[in-house]
């Protein structure tokens, strides 16, 4: 499983999450990652890709309402059968 480290804006703390799917939604990807608990639940959160004038690419917490539910949708219908995801 795929690891990334996420910088928490407010903070400043580095936090690794797996990731455990990708999609792309009108020319951006995104990520579901997860805290890589494996057994049990364990929270998840949506990544968007960002690319900087430099082009690095960095992620940023999806906070958009709208866009948040659009991206889960499409997390929910990729998701196995045994993934329950609540949102």
């Amino acid at each position: 499983m795929e690891k990334i480290n996420f910088i928490d804006p407010d903070t400043n703390e580095v936090v690794e999450f797996a990731v455990e799917e990708e999609t792309q939604l009108n020319g951006i990807k995104y990520l579901l990652v997860s805290d890589g608990i494996e057994s049990g639940d364990s929270e998840a959160y949506i990544l968007k890709e960002i690319t900087t004038q430099d082009e690095e690419v960095l992620y940023e917490m999806v906070d958009d309402d709208v866009e948040f539910a659009a991206i889960a949708k499409v997390f929910a219908e990729l998701a196995d059968e045994e993934t329950q995801l609540l949102f």
